[in-house]
């Protein structure tokens, strides 16, 4: 409105941003990662896209929207579209690449994650495996699913969020440089990257306790 001399004053001069709390407790410590992710009655497909999610540390909008074809399944790692369009790589372990053989049983076109029935209404073609004709997993069912699954866990339910919260701290508990964190986590600036990349209190008192005198002595 000012380029086009509509207006001349700025009516948002007096508005401040409002303060936000912020909130270090969001991340999940290692043992209840690792007890969710290795649960015996867990779902192939559930086990795979959560651990996927905590391995690549990936947005579940980004994973979800993989089809099978972006996988490079030798290098453990896909093309993904980041929040604002830009195209970049996730990285997994082995632990995600003994899972998607198992998952994919030798699909090689259509979406990575599937619905448990075939669509009920028409979709784009992207969105349908034309075998089996199953539709492309939606963020909100695989928000219901991680909420099922943890929902009798200690401080359950969690959020799918939450996965990628605790990979960026656990990352930087293990010594990740900036770079490497930035990387890993898509941001481009290193404000946003900080809310996330937060050592946990446990990781602290360990941090505390090896370098406390008395205890070295002991």
């Amino acid at each position: 409105w000012r380029d086009q001399d509509w207006l001349t004053g700025d009516p948002l001069r007096r508005i401040r941003r409002r303060a936000r709390t912020p909130d270090r407790t969001k991340a999940l410590d290692r043992d209840q990662v690792e007890a969710l992710l290795t649960r015996p009655n867990l779902p192939l497909r559930d086990r795979t896209l959560f651990r996927l999610l905590y391995e690549s540390a990936a947005r579940a909008e980004e994973v979800l929207a993989l089809d099978v074809a972006d996988l490079d399944q030798r290098n453990r790692r896909a093309k993904v579209r980041r929040k604002g369009g830009a195209v970049d790589v996730i990285v997994w372990q082995m632990p995600t690449a003994r899972l998607l053989p198992r998952l994919l049983d030798g699909r090689r076109t259509g979406p990575m994650f599937l619905t448990d029935r075939r669509a009920r209404l028409p979709l784009p073609p992207a969105d349908v495996d034309p075998d089996s004709g199953r539709a492309r997993l939606s963020y909100r069912r695989a928000a219901e699913l991680f909420e099922q699954a943890t929902a009798k866990l200690p401080g359950g339910p969690w959020t799918l969020h939450q996965l990628r919260h605790s990979a960026l701290t656990h990352a930087a508990e293990d010594g990740a440089n900036t770079s490497t964190l930035l990387a890993y986590s898509g941001h481009t600036s290193v404000a946003s990257l900080a809310r996330y990349a937060r050592v946990s209190p446990e990781a602290l008192a360990r941090w505390q306790q090896n370098r406390d005198p008395a205890a070295r002595r002991r």
